[in-house]
């Protein structure tokens, strides 16, 4: 699944940033950024021309993916004290920028805020981040008893998603607290 972080979207913000990297350090003397992108495909970014980095308007001159990384040249930044000056700010774009997606793709930044139920339609909670640690998708959710569990976003926990409808079906056995 693309993986794209930040704030869930809703009608009503349609244009809400989603953060697609975060700038780690500058790179040479000439400007450029190593970027930790949150993307499944970090060459992606080079469709992007007009950016938010830290919320300000950017022009993405160019991007360079390495095996250890990748690398981003901004228009505005021309030395590395300005790139110096980078370190730690998310790369964002609005969310209606994003490519639309095939059937059963989501992106991580609309699960977040959705709510959770139980197939018998029980109010069960609310997604509040979703992480990867490697071994594939976790939903963090915060149950109506205030307390944190770990779901695999997986269709054997996660049997159906409705982003349209702000809601997703988790199995009752993966809400238990030690599951």
């Amino acid at each position: 699944m693309p993986s794209a972080s930040g704030p869930a979207d809703t009608p009503a913000s349609n244009d809400r940033l989603i953060a697609l990297g975060v700038v780690t350090s500058p790179q040479g003397l000439q400007g450029e950024v190593r970027l930790k992108p949150f993307t499944d495909d970090p060459a992606s970014l080079k469709r992007f021309r007009e950016v938010r980095l830290g919320g300000r308007p950017m022009t993405l001159k160019g991007v360079r993916v390495q095996p250890n990384g990748v690398i981003v040249r901004f228009a505005e930044v021309t030395d590395r004290t300005q790139a110096e000056a980078l370190r730690g700010l998310e790369l964002a774009v609005p969310r209606t920028a994003l490519p639309a997606l095939d059937d059963g793709e989501v992106y991580h930044a609309d699960l977040i805020g959705l709510a959770v139920t139980t197939p018998d339609g029980q109010p069960a909670g609310q997604v509040v981040a979703v992480t990867n640690y490697g071994a594939g998708d976790i939903l963090e959710i915060e149950r109506t008893d205030g307390r944190i569990v770990l779901v695999p976003f997986r269709p054997f926990a996660v049997p159906d998603v409705d982003v349209a409808g702000r809601r997703l079906t988790v199995e009752p056995d993966f809400l238990s607290e030690g599951a």
